[in-house]
């Protein structure tokens, strides 16, 4: 195997970030595929289950990916 190059060079550090940021993706689209497989599974949306909560899930405003937005 090929020894790293010098920590300063510009290709390194383009390497590390894809591997660093890639691993997040990878493991967000993993356990999105999961999720949707199980809520397909169960035959239950979204708004299906904030339905459930009925009076006791109040409206709220929350930052989500650098945004904020409300829920209804």
């Amino acid at each position: 195997m090929l020894p790293p190059p010098a920590p300063s060079d510009a290709t390194w550090a383009v390497v590390v970030a894809v591997i660093y940021f890639g691993s997040f993706i990878a493991i967000g689209l993993i356990a999105k595929r999961l999720l949707d497989k199980t809520m397909r599974r169960s035959s239950e949306t979204l708004e299906e289950i904030h339905h459930q909560a009925g009076p006791n899930r109040g409206k709220r405003t929350v930052f989500l990916l650098g945004a904020w937005r409300s829920e209804d």
